[in-house]
């Protein structure tokens, strides 16, 4: 699971699930370009990173803007010349009944949570082509099958994300027959997952969440990172359009 010399875009990583993952794959060898809205905790977890030996950027900006998403992209060029892996993590909640939803909670989560997915992976995919080699990884949720109540607007880009998933797979697929590419597109659906925003729970519905996973224990951003660590890695170079669960076999629950 070697990543030295691959560079690495994770967005939305200043903290939870994404700091997971931008530290997994720079402690297997990868350089960090790490994305947030926060430019303090950008800076903190790409600091982290360049103490493990690695070299890695902040850079905050709003992905579901499309400048800075090509600012992000041409950070990434200067700093290290190249993008390799790019994982889609950048999400956020505005949590509401449809019928009291305001128009700008649905749209600012679709823009975040989905919009942002479309435009990072336009924008990285012609650098990947160049180099032959791309691993796009998105991070979906298990909520977009479920249909939480209070976040339709959630649920839909969640799900958006997995069919964007598979197109970009299947397009990818092209490059992979014609230019000789070493490319995927796959999504993971992080179940309950051990972060500021899961411990905000209250305690009994944790317990009921946690009954209901067969391991009995939340999952760490670690164990997310661990299955992109896999994706992204040589190893998962026949591995395309999948959809995995990392939830401790709550999947079997629904």
């Amino acid at each position: 699971m070697d990543l030295s010399g691959r560079v690495a875009i994770v967005t939305g990583s200043g903290r939870g699930i994404g700091r997971g993952i931008a530290m997994v794959l720079a402690s297997h060898g990868a350089d960090v370009v790490i994305s947030d809205i926060n430019p303090d905790t950008a800076g903190k977890t790409s600091e982290e990173i360049r103490s493990l030996g690695r070299k890695s950027i902040a850079a905050a900006g709003d992905v579901s803007k499309k400048a800075d998403v090509e600012r992000l992209v041409s950070e990434a060029l200067d700093a290290f010349g190249k993008v390799d892996i790019l994982v889609n993590n950048a999400g956020i909640t505005r949590d509401y009944l449809i019928e009291k939803m305001p128009e700008e909670a649905w749209d600012s989560v679709l823009n975040v949570n989905l919009k942002s997915f479309y435009l990072t992976i336009q924008a990285v995919m012609p650098v990947m082509v160049k180099s032959k080699f791309g691993r796009v990884i998105n991070i979906s949720s298990k909520a977009c099958w479920v249909g939480n109540m209070g976040q339709a607007n959630y649920n839909s880009a969640k799900a958006g994300a997995l069919s964007l998933t598979m197109t970009a797979a299947r397009e990818f697929g092209r490059y992979v027959v014609k230019e000789g590419c070493d490319m995927t597109c796959n999504a993971i659906m992080p179940g309950f997952i051990d972060t500021e925003m899961t411990q905000a729970v209250p305690e009994k519905v944790r317990q009921i969440m946690l009954s209901q996973i067969p391991l009995n224990r939340p999952g760490t951003p670690e164990d997310v990172g661990n299955v992109v660590l896999f994706l992204a890695s040589r190893y998962g170079s026949y591995v395309n359009g999948a959809i995995i669960p990392v939830d401790g076999g709550f999947w079997m629950a629904m």
